[in-house]
């Protein structure tokens, strides 16, 4: 038998497969069903699943390691805490970070270690006014 005939025959079967399953109603009432495919036109990604994953449950955050997430808490009171509306709330925000960072530091890490920087509320108010002043003209 050539291989065309096989392949012929082949996808017959599977046809026909496909057509008795349709008839027994197996694909109907999918999960996905009514909904848009998948955006064919973004970069594949390896992880894709996991993006899937942290839509579908809502991790947002969560997902990332609790070192990482304090990491990234840190540079935004550097660098954005202009945000806040009052010296109490920068300083608030400043002292939950180090009680956090300071109880991370005490936990094992794993994967490489990730640096928690100490925050100084006096550093981080003087830059909270600063880019407040220079919003204000």
């Amino acid at each position: 038998m050539s291989d065309a005939n096989w392949e012929s025959r082949h996808d017959g079967l599977i046809d026909q497969q496909i057509r008795a399953a349709q008839a027994r109603g197996e694909f109907d009432d999918l999960p996905g069903f009514g909904k848009p495919l998948a955006d064919e036109t973004a970069p594949y990604r390896p992880d894709w699943w996991l993006n899937q994953v942290v839509e579908r449950e809502g991790a947002g955050t969560h997902v990332v390691p609790l070192p990482l997430a304090l990491r990234k808490l840190a540079d935004e009171l550097r660098a954005g805490a202009q945000k806040m509306s009052s010296e109490a709330e920068v300083r608030a925000a400043v002292a939950d970070y180090a009680e956090r960072a300071a109880k991370a530091r005490l936990m094992p890490q794993v994967g490489r270690g990730v640096v928690l920087p100490m925050l100084d509320a006096d550093e981080i108010v003087a830059g909270w006014r600063e880019r407040r002043t220079r919003q204000a003209r």
